[in-house]
């Protein structure tokens, strides 16, 4: 969603500002801009569009201002034009504003504001904001009262949030308090960075890492005043809080492309290194079915969850993709019945609680604002109940330092590194990874399956990063020229069976997402039962076929579509005969456990939406009307 950048120091702030805000283009955005404190006023320069043609506008003049904010916008209330575009003034022009998030109140503000000789420029709810610090401040100043806070500013701006309702972070800066800028947070992501003598906020920390490692997360109802003496931080209530800054294992080389067309591309490649990661923090060293201890460890005591008797998983989008096969591991691993819910759609009709149940929020940035909002609800109710019911909250996610690190009891890091292409690949990887060694120690500490097959298991996901390599070293360059036969085609069909039909949803929803192509994943079995009736020779079907429990059923299934005239697309290892005999064309894969074909089988889901899209010259890192962190409802 939204990106919000602000510095205070020794330099100039337009540049800080605009690269910060090109780190966060990630988020999506339609429009962007910046205000500065230049000779007692404030100076703001705002642009349609991409950062490019802020930029061009920047260029035009020379900005020595060492105070700033900025915006990226992705568009709620009001259209994305200039006019509507961040940061917003109050009336004087003295104030300015930047906003993630969305007041829900602002009707009722607005008009209440308007009624006292404030004029709105815009359709935004943010608009309301600056406005009301406007307002407080004045009547703090006719009152004659002493700050309470470190300056009046922090006081107007304390005063204006708690009549806020919704979830929002700002960034606030003053002509009237040039030496200082106000930050403020509720539900809304939001990291300070502490420089030497220099101050940095941002709604996430890719903006951050080019200047500094350190940094402080803001909670809920909190706000800080940044100077170039340091940062102060207090509650909505005023009162002050202290907090030790945390240091990232982050550089700036981690987000640039290093060679690659895009960062889709080179995080698609950086999948074998991801699941290594993975492997190397949790595996237990030298584990034999001999030795009598887990074969995971996660750091997780086996009193938290070793009783638990049903899990319910909350998700979005691919995050969903990973819970669903989240739940086929720890049904047919753990023997755990397991249930996976959209956030979205749980937080108004939550299932009837059960006992001794664990709830895992999935979530690559941590700040997904219906994953939170659904495990808030669900840590409320269970506490009010208690006993068997009490909360056991996890969270499975690229961010520890997110707001869900802070909610829930355990956290699984899926050590992915940052993401900034949109569409998810190695985040989705390293989530299904998480899944894995959950339902392994699960398994393991209820006995649920043997040793032996834990063992097989072990070993089958030591060899992945290999085989997942193999596949991007063989295939990669093939999937880009057939990409080239579908520069035309309109609908696209992806089937799966069992675990490997949420593969079959993500590659259709990594298609829809990058290359605007309509696509849609169903179980294989299902196709007779309707979408057969979509079929002719302009529907390319791609079928996920791995050898196991569903191998003759799925081939079964892609033969109904061939003799509808559909061209059929076959995810299936090379020598697999029967296979061949039945697909028009062959993506070939590394034979593996049917139980660990998902992380091969994606690969080529990932590779064939990409290349499609970029035949297509679409902006593949960026695609049209999305963000890569939803931070709103």
């Amino acid at each position: 969603m939204c990106g919000i950048v602000g510095y205070i120091g020794p330099k100039a702030a337009s540049p800080i500002l605009l690269e910060g805000l090109r780190k966060l283009e990630y988020r999506g955005y339609d429009s962007a801009g910046i205000a500065t404190l230049l000779d007692d006023s404030v100076h703001c320069v705002r642009a349609k569009g991409k950062l490019n043609n802020l930029q061009e506008k920047l260029e035009q003049e020379d900005n020595p201002a060492a105070i700033g904010i900025g915006h990226t916008r992705w568009a709620t209330h009001g259209k994305p034009e200039e006019h509507n575009a961040h940061p917003h003034r109050d009336t004087e022009g003295r104030i300015a504003v930047v906003q993630n998030g969305i007041i829900e109140n602002y009707r009722d503000l607005r008009e209440s504001l308007k009624a006292k000789g404030c004029k709105f420029l815009s359709e935004t709810d943010t608009e309301t904001i600056p406005h009301l610090i406007s307002e407080h401040l004045k009547a703090l100043k006719a009152a004659g009262t002493a700050a309470t806070l470190p300056s009046l500013l922090m006081d107007a701006v304390r005063l204006a949030v708690n009549e806020l309702e919704g979830a929002f972070a700002i960034a606030v800066i003053s002509a009237d308090f040039p030496d200082e800028v106000i930050v403020a947070r509720q539900q809304a992501p939001l990291v300070l960075g502490v420089g030497k003598g220099e101050f940095y906020c941002a709604s996430d920390t890719p903006a951050l890492v080019p200047y500094t490692t350190t940094i402080l997360s803001l909670d809920n109802s909190e706000m800080a005043r940044m100077t170039t003496a340091g940062i102060e931080l207090f509650t909505f209530e005023g009162h002050k809080v202290r907090k030790s800054p945390q240091t990232l294992n982050w550089n700036p080389v981690m987000v640039e492309k290093q060679g690659f067309r895009h960062f889709m591309l080179k995080e698609i490649y950086e999948q074998p290194g991801v699941v290594r990661s993975c492997l190397e923090a949790y595996l237990t060293k030298d584990w034999t079915a001999e030795s009598g201890t887990s074969p995971i460890d996660l750091g997780i005591p086996s009193d938290f969850y070793s009783d638990v008797e049903h899990i319910n998983i909350v998700a979005c989008g691919t995050s969903w993709h990973a819970g669903l096969v989240g739940k086929y591991l720890l049904e047919q691993l753990a023997g755990i019945p397991t249930t996976v819910q959209y956030a979205s759609e749980f937080r108004y009709s939550p299932p009837p609680m059960t006992k001794k149940a664990l709830i895992i929020g999935v979530t690559q940035s941590g700040e997904t604002a219906d994953t939170l909002a659904a495990l808030e609800m669900e840590k409320t109710r269970r506490s009010a109940k208690g006993g068997d019911f009490a909360p056991r909250l996890m969270g499975i996610t690229n961010r520890p330092e997110s707001n869900l690190g802070r909610m829930v009891d355990h956290i699984i890091d899926t050590k992915a590194g940052i993401e900034i292409g949109v569409a998810a690949t190695k985040t989705f990887i390293a989530q299904l990874m998480g899944f894995y060694f959950l339902a392994l120690d699960l398994a393991f500490r209820r006995q649920s399956i043997d040793l032996d097959q834990i063992e097989k298991i072990m070993e089958g996901l030591r060899q992945l990063p290999s085989q997942v390599e193999s596949v991007l070293e063989s295939q990669e360059r093939y999937i880009e020229e057939l990409a080239h036969d579908f520069a035309e085609t309109q609908d696209f069909i992806f089937l799966g069976r069992g675990i490997n039909f949420p593969i079959a949803l993500e590659g259709a929803l990594k298609l829809k997402e990058i290359s605007y192509i309509h696509a849609e994943g169903y179980p294989a079995g299902e196709m007779k039962h309707g979408p057969i009736a979509l079929l002719d020779a302009k529907v390319p079907v791609v079928t996920i076929a791995m050898p196991g429990g569903v191998f003759e059923k799925v081939l079964s299934n892609a033969q109904e579509a061939r003799a509808r005239d559909a061209r059929l697309i076959g995810v299936t290892p090379m020598d697999e005969m029967e296979a061949a005999e039945t697909f028009d064309t062959l993506i070939p894969v590394p034979h593996v456990d049917e139980i660990l074909s998902p992380i091969v089988s994606v690969i080529p889901m990932q590779l064939l939406s990409y290349h499609i899209a970029a035949r297509r010259g679409l902006d593949v890192d960026q695609p049209r009307n999305l963000a890569k962190s939803v931070t709103v409802e």
